[in-house]
């Protein structure tokens, strides 16, 4: 057989290969034995043919409802929505499956995917992350009901993924502030970072930050908060000192810091009778 006549015969193999699963597809649709419905729905899962199985399974759910075969139809029906890629779709399925059929063997494994799917679902940092929040809770909601789950390692992977996102996002939120020149609510989310973070790799840098707020703020305040400020940012230059003694930043730090003690003796000689 020649080339040509090979593809000829190939691309009619495949059309009518089609038209064959396209006929199964449509005949299992207005078939009313479940059985069937059910076997045809199995084929094309085995296939990853997603798209197809998901309405088989639609009709079997209404039709199987009540019966024996309830549980293996919901479960098969919630795992093609996940195949489908549609996370949102596939967490509610998931975790409705597992709200109904909580004693299945099917459970735990329905329940740590519909909390992989908000994991899924979870946008990069710059984006808002109420989907991460829920990710985690779900997440953590799975190692309380599975404690001894071998997925167990997987989840708190996930977790620290996560976490590590929230805390990239706070820290940029912090730096967001300072950039745009609001030193007080930067000095306030910075420290905020640190008491959320406290073992941060970001926490050297935060500190800094919160001293360099400080020191903006002080140098820039009304007369009548000048003093208090220009103490709080001596406190802040402490802080930062006693917490990283060998910081590649203190000369910095230390050029602040006599600045703001000078301006201090100053404001202090100003305010003496």
């Amino acid at each position: 057989m020649t080339n040509t006549l090979m593809r000829k015969f190939l691309v009619l193999f495949a059309t009518a290969a089609l038209l064959s699963a396209c006929s199964e597809f449509g005949k299992a649709l207005k078939s009313t034995d479940a059985d069937y419905k059910l076997q045809v729905a199995e084929k094309y899962i085995a296939k990853e043919g997603w798209d197809r199985a998901v309405p088989l399974l639609e009709e079997l759910i209404v039709i199987t409802r009540g019966t024996e075969k309830s549980e293996k139809v919901n479960y098969l029906h919630a795992k093609s929505t996940w195949g489908m890629k549609d996370y949102t779709l596939a967490a509610y399925y998931l975790a409705n499956f597992v709200r109904t059929f909580p004693k299945s063997q099917y459970a735990e494994e329905c329940a740590f995917l519909s909390a992989y799917c908000q994991y899924m679902n979870s946008p990069n940092y710059e984006l808002d992350q109420t989907d991460t929040r829920s990710a985690i809770d779900q997440m953590q909601l799975f190692l309380v009901r599975y404690p001894y789950s071998t997925l167990k390692d997987s989840c708190n992977t996930l977790i620290d993924r996560m976490r590590t996102k929230l805390e990239v996002k706070s820290f940029h939120g912090a730096q967001q502030y300072y950039k745009m020149r609001n030193y007080q609510a930067a000095g306030v989310a910075f420290r905020n970072f640190n008491r959320e973070w406290p073992n941060s790799k970001y926490r050297e840098d935060a500190m800094f930050f919160t001293l360099k707020s400080d020191v903006e703020l002080a140098t820039n305040s009304v007369e009548s908060k000048k003093l208090e400020r220009l103490k709080e940012a001596i406190k802040s230059y402490h802080n930062f000192a006693d917490a990283f003694p060998q910081s590649v930043l203190l000369d910095e730090a230390k050029d602040l810091h006599s600045n703001i003690e000078a301006a201090l003796a100053l404001e202090t000689r100003t305010r003496t009778p």
